[in-house]
């Protein structure tokens, strides 16, 4: 299969529960073989090197000469969003110059982040850039000198940094130089004057710093392996590439670079230029519109876990829904679906069948409490005897301490509320993983799925009717429960379909949201009417699980459902197929004197004539967008440009300019050597 004159991409997509890798044809973009691993997030490299090995070895059986064919690898993540959604980050410090108390209270970083380290001191500027007061430095050394030790990265945010960025700037420099910590400042992320806001972007950048780096690091790691010398990027949320190292000091920017990888994969895939996109994975189901072939791109910014950041990104809703989502149950024994991500026990007893003798010891204990059928463990690829994390209690010390590969059970570790609290605590952070039945194990026990163990799914429902419904466990209520789980997780999928078609995502209880749920649900009627809503473009699904939900989705919505084909390594089909892109925004400022200012990324220059700042500011936006396309790999380099201007009430020329934003889009597909 190989041929000498062939050349070929590889996307990898690391999720929360899979690796994917693709190789495709440099040339006509076709998928020439796909594969899968597990995502090992103890250790990133163990499934990106199983994906990328399993990969070349469907394309060649001579794998070192399929890998010198390797021109580009191109990484897409959903690591970034996952860890927004479910709480996780590394811990850092906020530092606010200028900022008084209302502004950290409209930052939200305290209810975002509980127990994050802010300190504010003085400095910042004023709107046109005018220092107010001098930064504090001897106050800077102070936070440094206090928290440096206990954080594993520093965000900085000044006030009216986007119209003079040397506040910020000086107080990383300064980190820079006492510490070896990243540093991450509000203006390299944002350039809207929201302060707040900038502030939160800025903090959730800086928690996502060492996850990143570590895909980073465990994707190098195996190109270095299988001989792969080609250029590495990543996916950004709005769907264009950028450079690995560059995007390991701005990983805010890779919130949402799964689902954006995944639109532009599908689109690849199905070739429709029309559609409502809806990409299921362990973790989360991620929605989002192609039209025109086009992606809807979010000019507010990307809004995930329920925190709008300000970073550009397509405009995709994220939901917690996926197959490895937590399975809860209500008094009455109906089940819900929760955000959080929970190991399948059937996936674990397919891998440590000692989980199997658990699951029947606890059947056969009647005392075995409500617990009985979870497990906890360390994350896959983690090794016991590897050093404990950094900012740990002394309770979560001792509890990590008892925690190995193997899965135990979750009764025998979490006897009383406070330890079961603390491992909670534990899982947030990310340094254990809590297992229970999920959807994925209620369709091993339907039959719909079978790549794991039927057996343990099926003890583990047992174990649920004996606890949630109070019942023997017989084989119609096992499959009762099972259908159960999956009939909420097609309702909870028809449902996010059809918010996104109507084009808002929340619908209140009781209007329309009474009839959505009517046809979700599959009952098709409401007293004497029958209730039908269907997407009139069509659903294209990818993802792992898609097949086992969206069929019923398609027929109860009575709309076209495609599933591509490689529908389940969109994502990294899109990774492979994506474009350089870079945006860059000047603002030019009239006082309604004569005077403009021109406020570019270095400083802020003054001209008497709004067409010759105008001129400058196109000049800067152009030159500094191809220059980072072209610092990226890019080849030839494409612009487009937006320019925005808002006059003087009695204006009769530009020089009645009040205020214009001048946007320079470059794009360019990697530079490859073919």
């Amino acid at each position: 299969m190989t041929g000498s004159k062939t050349s070929y991409l590889i996307g990898v997509d690391t999720g929360g529960t899979y690796t994917d890798a693709a190789v495709m044809d440099a040339t006509s973009n076709e998928v020439l073989a796909s594969a899968k691993a597990l995502t090992t997030r103890g250790d990133l490299a163990v499934g990106v090197c199983e994906a990328i090995e399993r990969v070349l070895s469907a394309l060649s059986n001579d794998t070192k000469s399929a890998a010198s064919q390797v021109k580009l690898v191109s990484v897409s993540t959903t690591l970034a969003t996952n860890a927004v959604v479910e709480g996780h980050g590394s811990p850092i410090c906020v530092v606010l110059v200028g900022f008084d108390q209302t502004m950290v209270q409209r930052s939200g970083l305290n209810s975002a982040f509980p127990g994050l380290v802010v300190e504010c001191i003085n400095g910042g500027h004023d709107h046109n850039g005018g220092e107010v007061a001098p930064l504090d430095k001897a106050a800077l050394a102070d936070v440094v000198n206090k928290h440096a030790h206990a954080v594993e990265a520093f965000a900085i945010a000044s006030q009216f940094a986007v119209r003079n960025p040397a506040h910020e700037r000086a107080a990383r420099e300064f980190i820079t130089r006492q510490t070896s910590l990243p540093v991450t400042i509000s203006t390299e992320l944002a350039s809207a004057l929201d302060a707040p806001r900038r502030a939160l972007t800025a903090a959730l950048n800086a928690r996502l710093i060492s996850r990143i780096s570590l895909l980073i690091k465990a994707v190098q790691q195996a190109m270095t392996r299988f001989g792969i010398d080609a250029p590495l990027m990543m996916t950004k949320g709005d769907g264009s590439l950028a450079r690995a190292d560059t995007v390991a000091l701005r990983p805010i920017e890779t919130v949402l670079s799964g689902p954006a990888a995944s639109l532009i994969g599908a689109a690849t895939l199905s070739g429709l230029s029309d559609f409502i996109l809806s990409d299921m994975g362990g973790t989360t189901t991620d929605l989002g519109v192609l039209k025109n072939s086009r992606p809807q791109v979010n000019e507010h910014g990307a809004d995930v876990g329920g925190w709008r950041t300000m970073v550009q990104a397509i405009d995709v809703r994220t939901l917690g829904l996926g197959g490895d989502s937590e399975v809860t149950f209500d008094m009455k024994g109906m089940p819900a679906i929760g955000a959080r991500r929970s190991v399948p026990v059937s996936l674990i007893a397919s891998r440590f069948p000692a989980v199997i003798q658990q699951l029947e010891s606890d059947i056969s204990d009647i005392e075995s409490g409500s617990m009985a059928g979870q497990f906890v463990m360390l994350p896959l690829g983690r090794g016991t005897g590897d050093s404990q994390p950094a900012g740990l209690s002394k309770r979560e010390q001792e509890l990590l301490a008892n925690i190995t590969v193997e899965p135990l059970p979750l009764h025998k570790l979490a006897g009383g509320s406070g330890s079961f609290r603390t491992l909670e605590k534990l899982a947030r952070k990310g340094h254990v993983q809590l297992a229970g039945f999920t959807p994925s194990d209620a369709a091993h026990v339907l039959g719909l799925q079978d790549n794991w163990s039927r057996e343990a799914a099926v003890l583990a429902a047992q174990l649920l009717v004996r606890n949630v419904l109070q019942k023997a466990a017989s084989d119609e209520l096992v499959t009762m429960l099972s259908q159960a789980v999956w009939e909420e997780t097609v309702r909870l999928t028809g449902r996010a379909v059809l918010e996104t078609a109507l084009g808002h995502h929340a619908i209140e209880p009781g209007q329309a949201g009474g009839l959505i749920d009517v046809v979700c649900k599959g009952e098709g009627r409401r007293s004497l009417a029958r209730v039908s809503i269907s997407p009139e473009v069509p659903v294209v699904a990818v993802g792992g699980p898609v097949k086992i939900y969206y069929p019923e989705v398609g027929r109860r919505l009575e709309c076209e459902m495609v599933f591509p084909q490689s529908c389940e390594v969109a994502n990294a089909v899109g990774a492979a197929t994506g474009m350089i892109a870079r945006t860059v925004t000047i603002e030019v400022n009239g006082n309604g004197a004569g005077v403009f200012r021109v406020h570019g990324p270095q400083n802020v220059s003054q001209f008497a004539s709004a067409k010759d700042a105008i001129g400058e500011a196109n000049r800067i936006a152009r030159e500094t967008a191809g220059a980072q396309v072209n610092a990226m790999g890019g080849g030839q380099v494409s612009f487009q440009e937006d320019i925005e201007k808002f006059m003087l009430p009695d204006a009769v020329d530009d020089n009645g300019l009040l205020r214009a934003t001048v946007k320079i889009e470059a794009t360019a597909r990697p530079a490859l050597s073919l």
